[in-house]
């Protein structure tokens, strides 16, 4: 019996997603209105909408729903904002945000990530996200500054050459500590360097390349 993908992706924002205090009418209507199915693997397609973390390969995981629809609130994306995205992975999330604001760029050390994801948001007829492939924990350098930055992986610590890729007002959000019990955390920019920090939620995500937590030997 062929999956009923509209009532699958309803299902998924009413029952898992605004539970989870995740009602910003902006965000719940993007939920409703980007595909999800399409930016999965075909041997995961029946499972887009599960409340479950979807593996993508290179040990990378898609975030569950309930995830993503907290961290496109907790950004509060304008129309206007330009956002950095740390980790295309499936270039779900980055279709989202490009729904929601001005332009995403999108970078990912991950060279198949990023050509699939290029495919999926043509075939989505998303034209407002740049991907770039590239190390951004610690070589790549953007050209300018963004209103939003979010990071889909983990990180030990936040690398302090993210914030300054940050406007004044501008917010990150990444997730971050010690596996399994991170800690999603919004910083925004209140300018001269000094940034308001805020914990959100508890997750458990991999790492990014080289954010991993320093290696401890046992003697």
């Amino acid at each position: 019996m062929a999956m009923n993908f509209e009532q699958a992706r309803l299902n998924m924002v009413e029952n898992q997603v605004r539970p989870w205090e995740v009602l910003d009418a902006r965000v719940l209507d993007v939920l409703s209105r980007v595909r999800r199915e399409d930016f999965v693997d075909a041997a995961h397609r029946q499972l887009a909408f599960a409340d479950l973390c979807l593996p993508l390969g290179h040990g990378e995981v898609m975030m569950k729903p309930v995830v993503e629809g907290r961290v496109l609130q907790a950004l509060e994306l304008l129309p206007t904002d330009h956002v950095l995205e740390i980790g295309t992975g499936s270039g779900f999330l980055t279709a989202c945000m490009a729904t929601l604001s001005a332009q995403v760029t999108s970078i990912d050390i991950h060279a198949d990530f990023t050509a699939t994801a290029t495919q999926r948001l043509r075939a989505a007829d998303i034209a407002n996200a740049t991907l770039v492939t590239g190390e951004a924990v610690n070589t790549w350098q953007p050209g300018g500054l963004f209103d939003a930055l979010v990071v889909t992986g983990a990180v030990s610590d936040i690398p302090p050459r993210w914030l300054t890729w940050l406007k004044p007002g501008g917010r990150a959000l990444i997730v971050r500590g010690q596996s399994p019990v991170q800690q999603a955390t919004l910083l925004t920019h209140e300018g001269a360097g000094r940034y308001r920090e805020e914990i959100l939620f508890e997750t458990d995500l991999p790492y990014l390349t080289h954010a991993e937590p320093p290696q401890r030997f046992v003697f």
